[in-house]
């Protein structure tokens, strides 16, 4: 076994590893190291914000994940897609930039996670941000390595669904990361020049030369070496099945996300000690709590057919404006290409108080089934819902001592009552939209659910046969001040030294809305705590 060592290793180049990778190495001060198990982002799947389609399934850059047989959906398993590839999710995912509600940080450190409520985080999202439409204030930030725009080129039907919103009662909101939350309207994306702009172009890009940082690809971590109680390393595989072991005279940080890092814990003898047993693993330290804690969106879509024919669609009629659509790409970066499909979207209160919405629509101008897997022929719309603030927990566990075997995942969806209620609700919000005043010219009847798909039990049935992940697992590695927590408020492995997590899986609430900037903040913060520790 190779052996080389750096200041800190960093296990996982996405939304957070980036982030750590270009302030832990900013200065020259410290060498370091960022692993990805997945190939380079260089893909025009990756770059081309509407290559989003090309990426939903399991590849070389998504890990393709799928959880255990859900008991509450009608005994599936479900598709969980999860990045894998420089810049991880960001990477594969639909752009949107949501922070969250301020109460969501708040919850934070009321759960234990002090120094985490939004007063605390606000200014690390402002100081990312480089937003094209909004002066810096105290919700938006000018001149961060993040850009946060608007789609430019939007499809005709995205406007019809903030004015049924508002037909419906609802205000238009233009800022879903102003002061309110709740009402219809566009969403920001993480975009620049009509390309995906992921945390890899906003972070790890201008840090590539750096002669102190070390980027390696298609690089698997197998362990984390633990001697005496302190991470002193890991242990590698790379595609040719060669193992080699990269020292870190500092740290290590796990920022694998909410599956890889308490899988790569538990691996490493972190967790349970009883689970451990059972999969052959020795436990360096009882950790009960690692995989623990798994939440999730769950998402439910509702879809209409679009008799106007504006629509992106699988038809002969729709041939000219793809071939349109490739021209202004390639020459203006422009059109539906450079779109997200997600142009717009909603959060609403169907259960909680008004000011606190629990409910977040995505307006999408096609059909969507199974991801987007399943093609659809003809012209269609489609809203999902999902519930923010899931009652429902969860759990990873190891399937076996075999690294490259993928984690048992049990999100136990829908185990709370509560969660139902209000994803049973949003779904009538969803129907409401499709038939209001401004989408008459557009709606030509239902789709799924069936236009027989009528009472609390019909739809609660619907909702078992089809709903999905909307991509946001968090928690299994929960931060508290308490001794029972997996890391401590400043992120560091509780048990065991000179070892930290930070990504989505330290969360110990999942917030209002899409994940990631939220982890590009917690990078943010981990790369402050781990100089301030230095110093």
């Amino acid at each position: 076994m190779a052996l080389k060592k750096f200041d800190f290793v960093i296990v996982g180049a996405g939304s957070a590893g980036c982030v750590l990778a270009n302030g832990l190495s900013e200065g020259g001060k410290y060498s370091v190291c960022v692993i990805e198990a997945g190939p380079h982002d260089n893909s025009g799947f990756v770059n081309i914000p509407f290559g989003l389609i090309g990426l939903i399934k399991e590849g070389a850059r998504n890990w393709g994940y799928n959880t255990v047989t859900q008991q509450n959906l009608k005994m599936r398993p479900l598709y969980w897609p999860r990045g894998k590839t420089l810049g991880g999710s960001s990477s594969i995912n639909a752009m949107v930039y949501i922070r969250g509600q301020q109460q969501d940080y708040d919850d934070w450190a009321k759960h234990g996670a002090l120094g985490w409520d939004w007063e605390s985080v606000r200014p690390l999202f402002n100081a990312h941000e480089h937003n094209d439409e909004y002066a810096e204030d105290d919700r938006h930030g000018r001149g961060g390595p993040l850009n946060v725009t608007r789609v430019k080129d939007i499809n005709p039907l995205t406007p019809l669904f903030i004015k049924a919103g508002e037909q419906l009662g609802f205000i238009r909101n233009d800022d879903f990361n102003g002061p309110e939350q709740s009402g219809f309207g566009r969403f920001q994306v993480t975009q620049k020049d009509g390309q995906r702009w992921s945390a890899a172009r906003a972070f790890l890009d201008s840090a590539r030369g750096r002669d102190n940082l070390h980027i390696l690809t298609d690089t698997l971590v197998t362990k984390v070496i633990i001697s005496s109680g302190r991470a002193v390393g890991v242990e590698v595989q790379d595609e040719a099945g060669n193992y080699s072991i990269i020292g870190a005279k500092r740290e290590v940080i796990l920022a694998g996300g909410a599956i890889n890092s308490p899988q790569l814990l538990m691996l490493s003898g972190v967790g349970d000690r009883d689970h451990l047993a059972q999969v052959g693993v020795a436990c360096h330290h009882h950790s009960p709590e690692v995989g623990e804690n798994l939440q999730d969106h769950l998402d439910m879509t509702v879809m209409i057919k679009d008799r106007s024919r504006q629509a992106l669609g699988l038809s002969p009629f729709f041939l000219p404006r793809l071939i349109s659509a490739f021209y202004q790409y390639f020459k203006y970066r422009r059109g539906f290409l450079a779109s997200n499909a997600a142009e717009a979207g909603a959060f609403a209160s169907v259960l909680s108080s008004p000011e606190r919405p629990d409910v977040q629509l995505h307006f999408l101008p096609t059909f969507l089934r199974d991801h987007g897997r399943k093609l659809t022929p003809g012209f269609g719309c489609t809203i999902h819902v999902c519930q923010l603030r899931p009652k429902s927990r969860g759990q990873i566990r190891l399937a076996s001592p075999d690294p490259r075997a993928a984690p048992l995942i049990d999100p136990n969806y829908l185990s709370e009552q509560e969660d139902m209620v209000v994803l049973r609700e949003g779904v009538k919000l969803a129907r409401e939209v499709f038939r209001t005043e401004a989408f008459a010219g557009v709606y030509g009847g239902d789709v799924q659910p069936e236009a027989s798909v009528i009472s609390d039990a019909q739809i609660e049935d619907d909702i078992r046969q089809r709903a999905e992940t909307i991509y946001h697992p968090v928690g299994t590695c929960r931060m508290g001040s308490d001794n029972h927590s997996v890391v401590d408020v400043r992120l560091r492995v509780n048990g065991v030294r000179g070892l930290r997590v930070a990504d989505a899986s330290v969360m110990p609430l999942l917030i209002s809305g899409n994940t990631n900037a939220a982890c590009m903040m917690i990078g943010e913060r981990a790369v402050r705590f781990i100089l301030e520790d230095q110093a």
